[in-house]
């Protein structure tokens, strides 16, 4: 099939990171004002959802993992729920139930089916930096709290962030993660600041899994967001589509996943242009 021919992805994937509390969990929030979002929090962290208006509230769908050292469950539930299969998911104890499991009563369950979801929907994961902390307590779950990762312990945990972010690269469905920053040196021996994705070595390349990465900070006492290739030297970021956060008025993600962008406009206005009409948007 020549290129002309070929139709070019219906759905996103999104890679959000940056330090703490600069404002990640709030710009991928306001995603809810125009779109459906099941929003898995590993990290207790959806406090900032909060802040949305009560009808962008009611758009998302709220699954929290307990994860924790003693139980990991949040590697083992995301595995199981990206491949996009259906599932039911204990919300008392984040656990995928066995295809013969039965419910017990009286506790609360809900059944996921990723691949059914539409483009009016986008899966959020928050956050990669908790889903690393809990595969290396799934690997390390039988061996004493001072252990220390061998060799094997690490090549592990490449594979587990693998194979998840392998399946959030070719997804069915709008995908956005969130995470965290470290500091890792390249082949070229230049240091630069990547997201937090397994070992500082695979962290170093989870930029490839996603057609979008936007680098948040505060900047001059506001939180600014950058997805351009060339914004910033020593930090990975940026689009497929070439969609510029940092030109914005109003940063937002909502010109990744919208359809339509009229070449003519800078990507600012167009934001600024949606989130006008969404402050009216009824569910």
């Amino acid at each position: 099939m020549k290129l002309s021919q070929a139709k070019p992805s219906a759905t996103q994937s999104v890679l959000v990171f940056g330090p703490p509390k600069c404002g990640k969990t709030q710009l991928v929030g306001q995603l809810a004002t125009q779109y459906k979002l099941i929003w898995f929090d590993l990290e207790n962290g959806s406090a900032t959802l909060h802040k949305l208006p009560p009808e962008a509230q009611d758009r998302v769908e709220l699954i929290s993992l307990p994860d924790s050292r003693s139980y990991p469950i949040a590697i083992e539930t995301c595995l199981k729920v990206i491949k996009g299969n259906p599932c039911t998911i204990d919300e008392e104890t984040g656990k995928v139930l066995p295809p013969t499991g039965k419910r017990i009563e009286g506790r609360s369950y809900v059944d996921i089916n990723l691949n059914a979801v539409g483009s009016d929907t986008i899966v959020v994961f928050d956050s990669l930096t908790q889903l690393t902390n809990s595969a290396i307590a799934h690997i390390t779950k039988n061996q004493p709290d001072d252990y220390k990762l061998n060799y094997d312990d690490w090549g592990n945990l490449g594979k587990l962030m693998d194979i998840f972010l392998s399946h959030v690269q070719t997804a069915k469905f709008n995908v956005v993660c969130i995470s965290h920053e470290t500091e890792t040196e390249l082949e070229d021996g230049k240091m630069k600041i990547v997201p937090v994705a397994g070992t500082r070595a695979f962290s170093r390349n989870s930029a490839k899994y996603f057609g979008h990465v936007v680098y948040a900070q505060v900047a001059l006492k506001k939180h600014t967001f950058t997805s351009s290739t060339v914004a910033l030297n020593n930090i990975v970021a940026g689009s497929r589509t070439d969609v510029a956060t940092e030109k914005m008025d109003e940063p937002s993600l909502i010109p990744i996943f919208s359809q339509a962008v009229p070449t003519n406009q800078s990507n600012g206005q167009v934001a600024l242009a949606q989130l006008s009409n969404l402050r009216t948007l009824k569910k």
